[in-house]
């Protein structure tokens, strides 16, 4: 299949780049940092997201979706990326829906999936227990006791948790840590009793939370799919979340790349633009082509995902995707401060948003090591 997007998608690349551009600009990431939004993010924004439909962009027309495919989300994230736009649509489209979509039973898709493309139902994922992305590694317990599920446990780092309406808790129902077995998804109430949350305040301005989970009581009814076998539709929904979260990375490196090439055309130093300077030509080159790949290597994974491949063979795809997106975002990134020279380590000039979004991103569902070691195991390395 050809690396490009047809007329439709580019269509909606264009929107979506006229919308965050005016309506959603770097500038309002900063006013939500500086004013310690309770929410983290504007609800306002949030609703004209609602109103254009994107939410349901991925989502099948059979559960009130638009079925517009991976790439048509994954075009969105992208130029979402480029404002570091602050909202709920990755946590609840790429995280959550997916993984009602891919792990959920029916009864839950018909239930859920038309809230979150009507934007009436947000949601967050709750699988990390440290710093480093390892849901296998997972510790927390869910005890059945009669007709429900105790939980126990604390989750870390968790997208959205302070504002979603339902959280999907991952935890353990039988086996031992470092086992894929025995993993199960539990859909649970924010402010159901012993349910802690803690927002945690990033350098990247996002919104994180960690959770503590002491005796919550949830029905059997919240189990999202099989008790015990959330592993293989959890890898998919993560696998397709990495991908979209490399489209995102790939708006925001390509936005820091422009505004650091337009910046050393007019930046003068003794009576030249740096640009002319063939050291700065040479490391944009660079750059440029670094960008290239990571766009040939982006679109390749949404058509991956849009033509239903699963399981390892889209594990691969995804690790690859999210290991060379973050050595791009973090090349881009640091040579975009290095070349708008001492205000680029100010506060005051944007390009600092783009760094610090970088070394965020790198570690969110994985870091470039990870990544690099699943795909040296997937492949028999």
């Amino acid at each position: 299949m050809p690396l490009v997007l047809n007329e439709e998608q580019v269509l909606l690349k264009d929107s979506a780049r006229d919308f965050f551009a005016n309506k959603m600009p770097v500038k309002q990431l900063r006013t939500l940092r500086d004013n310690n939004d309770a929410i983290g993010y504007s609800t306002e924004s949030w609703q004209e997201i609602v109103a254009l439909g994107w939410p349901g962009v991925a989502i099948p027309e059979a559960f009130g979706g638009l079925e517009f495919g991976y790439t048509g989300l994954g075009v969105v994230m992208e130029e979402s990326g480029r404002t570091l736009a602050a909202s709920p649509l990755f946590a609840t489209c790429a995280l959550g829906a997916n993984l009602i979509l891919f792990g959920g039973s029916e009864d839950q898709k018909s239930d859920l999936l038309p809230r979150v493309a009507q934007g009436e139902l947000t949601l967050a994922l709750a699988i990390e227990e440290s710093s480093t992305h390892g849901p296998e590694r997972t510790r927390a317990q869910a005890t059945e006791d009669g007709d429900s599920f105790v939980l126990d446990g604390s989750k870390k780092y968790v997208l959205d948790g302070h504002s979603a309406d339902q959280i999907l808790v991952l935890a353990r129902t039988s086996g031992s840590a470092g086992r894929s077995d025995g993993l199960t998804l539990f859909l649970v109430d924010p402010a159901a009793s012993g349910v802690q949350i803690g927002r945690l305040q990033t350098m990247d301005a996002r919104n994180w939370a960690n959770i503590d989970l002491s005796g919550v009581r949830v029905p059997k009814s919240a189990v999202l799919g099989t008790v015990g076998q959330a592993a293989a539709p959890l890898q998919d929904a993560l696998s397709a979340a990495q991908i979209l979260l490399s489209a995102e990375m790939l708006g925001s490196t390509l936005e820091c790349f422009e505004r650091t090439i337009e910046y050393i055309k007019t930046r003068v130093q003794f009576d030249r633009a740096i640009g002319s300077l063939q050291a700065i030509q040479h490391r944009a080159a660079h750059m440029y082509s670094e960008i290239e790949l990571a766009k040939s290597v982006v679109i390749n994974a949404l058509q991956a995902l849009d033509q239903d491949t699963r399981g390892d063979e889209l594990a691969k795809i995804a690790s690859l995707t999210k290991a060379k997106l973050a050595e791009v975002f973090n090349l881009v990134s640091s040579e975009g401060v290095q070349m708008h020279g001492g205000i680029g380590m100010t506060d005051e000039e944007e390009i600092g948003f783009f760094l610090k979004r970088a070394r965020a991103t790198e570690h969110t569902l994985g870091d470039v090591r990870y990544h690099q070691n699943r795909y040296g195991a997937l492949i028999g390395v």
